[in-house]
């Protein structure tokens, strides 16, 4: 524990120190000037504060004010040495910030008792606070755990559904990384785009209801046949909506709503413009922009100008401009994404 003392009498501060001592407190700091003593307690903590009343300059009572002003000092127990048995200096007193008073003459039996108590107080301080500490951090690795559990959950049904539909590759994988660049570009906080780069794998993961002969089906689709594909968005978002952590959350916001159109023209609801969720309209870029450069059984892949070329095109329609503009930001990442996580084939 520290006491720090406060007097402009070196005869007082003397006699006070030997007193903390004879309590078995051994760390003191005395000051004669309260301008120093200030000073000092705005680098370190005191325990325990014990202040005169009159001094000359900084009295006891504006001392304790902007002691209490100091961060971190809003609960240091302090105890005012003061001759006077004024009511209205006692009332000033408690008002700064005092919590007892020490009478002179000092009498040994109420100051070592006083003491004890407000020692006794810092000790109780610092046990909640160590504690609360200690809880924070056990709350902290909590959260780390189940946030590790959502991603390996994540990962698993994401791949069960590239077990079905074996076509996509790393396709998953890039289109994450995509839409974590465009999220980035523009500006969304460091946590929203980590949740993002972990729930859009699973933007259709809804594949796993619809039937192998219309999921591997080599050639393209018939319109009766894309109308039941159109339906894995519903059974993406019905299967991840249960959740309810935010990854699981956002994974079936994703979903549901990345191939919505800025138009009205998209499925399933037909959303226009903001009305779509931003996480939606980012990974309907980064999805559709992997989609054309991968090669597919019924298409080989286009080339990256031809695919930007239509990103820009339908920017405004099937696009949110500010999600294209952002993804073209950051053209020169995304390549190296794609260098980095190729298909074994190309």
């Amino acid at each position: 524990m520290d006491v720090v003392i406060v007097d402009d009498m070196q005869i007082n501060l003397a006699l006070l120190g030997r007193l903390i001592e004879q309590i078995g407190v051994n760390q003191t700091s005395s000051f004669l000037v309260p301008e120093e003593a200030l000073a000092f307690c705005a680098t370190q903590v005191p325990d325990l504060l014990i202040v005169d009343y009159l001094m000359p300059g900084l009295d006891g009572i504006n001392f304790i004010r902007k002691f209490r002003a100091l961060p971190g000092r809003e609960d240091i127990p302090v105890l005012m040495v003061t001759a006077s048995d004024e009511r209205a200096v006692r009332l000033d007193a408690l008002e700064a910030g005092a919590n007892d008073f020490l009478s002179k003459p000092l009498d040994r039996t109420e100051f070592f008792a006083r003491t004890r108590n407000m020692l006794a107080l810092r000790r109780s301080q610092k046990i909640l606070a160590d504690r609360a500490v200690w809880l924070a951090e056990e709350v902290e690795k909590a959260t780390v755990e189940l946030k590790l559990r959502d991603r390996e959950t994540i990962a698993c049904i994401s791949s069960i559904a590239e077990y079905r539909d074996p076509e996509t590759g790393f396709h998953t994988q890039r289109m994450a990384h995509y839409s974590r660049l465009i999220a980035e570009q523009l500006g969304l906080p460091l946590d929203v785009r980590q949740l993002l780069f972990d729930a859009a794998p699973m933007h259709d993961v809804g594949k796993i209801g619809i039937p192998d002969n219309i999921l591997l089906k080599p050639g393209r689709l018939d319109p009766a046949e894309m109308d039941i594909m159109k339906t894995h968005s519903t059974i993406g978002h019905t299967m991840l909506a249960g959740g309810s952590s935010s990854l699981m959350k956002m994974a079936a916001t994703i979903a549901i709503s990345h191939h919505e159109k800025f138009d009205g023209s998209g499925y399933p609801a037909g959303l226009v413009g903001d009305a779509i969720p931003l996480v939606g309209r980012i990974v309907a870029v980064a999805d559709v922009f992997d989609a054309l450069t991968s090669a597919r059984p019924y298409k080989p892949a286009w080339t990256v100008e031809r695919a930007t070329q239509l990103l820009r095109d339908s920017a405004g329609s099937h696009f949110d401009p500010a999600c294209v503009d952002a993804f073209l930001a950051r053209f020169d990442d995304a390549m190296a994404i794609m260098r980095q996580l190729h298909d074994p084939d190309e």
